[in-house]
């Protein structure tokens, strides 16, 4: 246990009794990120709910914020753990209340493990997180007769109030259930003091084990966290600023964040990595230059989501300090689908951007969709050649996913162009929901290959991470792991396309 002395942290045996004292006053506390597919990686706070090309887990750090507040918790993350249905059950006995982190894919198992676990303990209160249960709270309770309640939007203090053992008719942000009807109680404020949440890397070092994670593009081991909430941009199709975070980006102060990255630097020595997962790290810069200052004077490597119009001053400030990795957001080859789906990113500042950032040696993962609206067999092709033109280090190719709560759901729905409710297969693999009479949903999923083969199986790319895994011995164990991952996803990929 750690006790804060200024910007120094010591442990404390009579802290750690004052806690344990804390600890009595509360439920005993479970917070689960339930077993899901292998490699599925749906409740922990991705926004590609699905299974990825390699096997990737990012860190339930949606989870750890209101664990962080509830002294005495637990946070178990299953499938990085390995950890089945079996292996969870018994758990069910040991607590009084279990929140469980679920998004729209995984909604079906999740249910299923809490029936599970209240047969195993009929006593046990069983709450869910998260944005599909935030937009649809009633829908959800009525689909999953196990559920005692689901939170709104932005539930940490929601849940440490349900913690303490408050009425839940008294808990703002909350629906639940009544004499077989659902109630809601008002919706809790939007927080804006964002540094009045905890730390969550004491949770990660107390209940998860940093090494079971892994994304590709950043280096292994790493450690993700949230430095802010909420996005300035208007993307259709982004879940979480739409559901959960906001459109206004709310952040911890400078000093804040740099404590804590202290913290973890001494918490986590093996790591190699920091990764900051907010929406958009880069929509306040002189917030993200002083960071970058402060992380730079810990000796930190660090990486961040980006949008493609960061300022070549700023960038050089970024990388002057530690700043490995941008995870980059294109979207599209086609200026009008950018301007469909209100990016509100031209695609010559975007070129821009990644010939500074290769002149810097700022790497660069890049996130394309295929299938967002305006989308043509043409326009396809324009996005191959544009990343085949940037060039970026990586890329992820996906498929517009119409989550509900966002505007791209409500424009598909409006216009008939949702041909499917489910937006992942039985196994975690993501389907092509959206189809348009001119371009039939099958053609869409079948070009993802096409967009893979042609960036990665050019002579000037397999050359350059050949080169790179020459280099590192221990990126090469990976790559070549990685690589046999991928070659499977693409042989599956293809032959699983349907027809039509």
């Amino acid at each position: 246990m750690y006790v804060r002395l200024g910007r120094r942290w010591a442990f404390s045996a009579a802290r750690f009794a004052i806690l344990r004292d804390m600890a009595a006053d509360y439920l005993r506390t479970l917070f689960l990120h339930p077993p899901s597919p292998d490699g599925f990686d749906g409740g922990a706070g991705s926004r590609y709910q699905a299974k990825r090309e390699i096997r990737s887990f990012w860190y339930p750090t949606w989870l750890a914020q209101p664990a962080a507040l509830v002294p005495g918790s637990r946070l178990v993350d299953a499938p990085p753990d390995g950890l089945t249905l079996g292996d969870i059950r018994p758990l069910a006995r040991q607590y009084d209340l279990c929140v469980m982190h679920t998004s729209t894919p995984s909604f079906a198992g999740d249910v299923r493990v809490a029936q599970a676990l209240k047969a195993e303990n009929p006593r046990l209160m069983i709450g869910m997180v998260g944005a599909a249960v935030a937009v649809a709270p009633e829908a959800s309770l009525s689909a999953a007769p196990a559920l005692d309640f689901v939170a709104g939007n932005e539930f940490d203090f929601t849940i440490q109030e349900v913690a303490q053992g408050r009425p839940l008719r008294d808990v703002q942000g909350l629906s639940y259930r009544v004499n077989g009807g659902v109630e809601h109680t008002p919706a809790r404020p939007i927080l804006e003091n964002m540094d009045l949440l905890p730390f969550v890397t004491p949770v990660y070092k107390r209940d998860l084990t940093v090494e079971h994670y892994a994304i590709g593009y950043l280096r292994h081991p790493y450690v993700s966290l949230y430095t802010g909430r909420g996005c300035r941009s208007k993307c259709t199709f982004c879940l979480w600023p739409q559901t959960v975070g906001g459109q206004r980006y709310r952040t911890r102060s400078v000093g804040h964040v740099a404590e804590e990255m202290a913290l973890a630097q001494r918490l986590f020595p093996q790591v190699k990595e920091f990764f900051f997962d907010d929406d958009t790290f880069t929509d306040d810069l002189p917030r993200a230059e002083a960071i970058s200052r402060r992380l730079g004077a810990l000796g930190m490597t660090w990486s961040v989501n980006a949008k493609a119009n960061v300022p070549y001053d700023t960038l050089k400030i970024l990388k002057d300090n530690g700043l490995r990795l941008l995870l980059v957001g294109y979207e599209s080859g086609n200026q009008q689908i950018l301007n469909n789906i209100k990016k509100g990113v031209r695609l010559d500042v975007a070129r821009r951007f990644t010939r500074d950032c290769r002149a810097l040696g700022i790497a660069i993962h890049g996130t394309f969709i295929l299938g967002l609206p305006g989308e043509t067999r043409e326009t396809i092709q324009e996005t191959v050649r544009f990343a085949c033109e940037i060039d970026p280090d990586t890329i992820q190719v996906s498929l517009a996913a119409p989550y509900p709560g966002t505007a791209l759901h409500d424009e598909a729905r409006r216009n008939g162009w949702l041909e499917a409710e489910c937006l992942v297969d039985e196994a975690g693999v993501q389907v092509s929901a959206i189809g348009y009479p001119h371009l039939p949903s099958t053609e869409i999923y079948r070009s993802v290959d096409e967009v893979y083969r042609r960036f990665y199986f050019r002579p000037r790319k397999m050359i350059s991470l050949g080169d790179a895994m020459l280099r590192d011995r221990n990126l090469m164990r990976r790559r070549l792991a990685e690589g046999r991952d991928f070659l499977r996803f693409l042989r599956n990929h293809r032959a699983e396309a349907p027809v039509g």
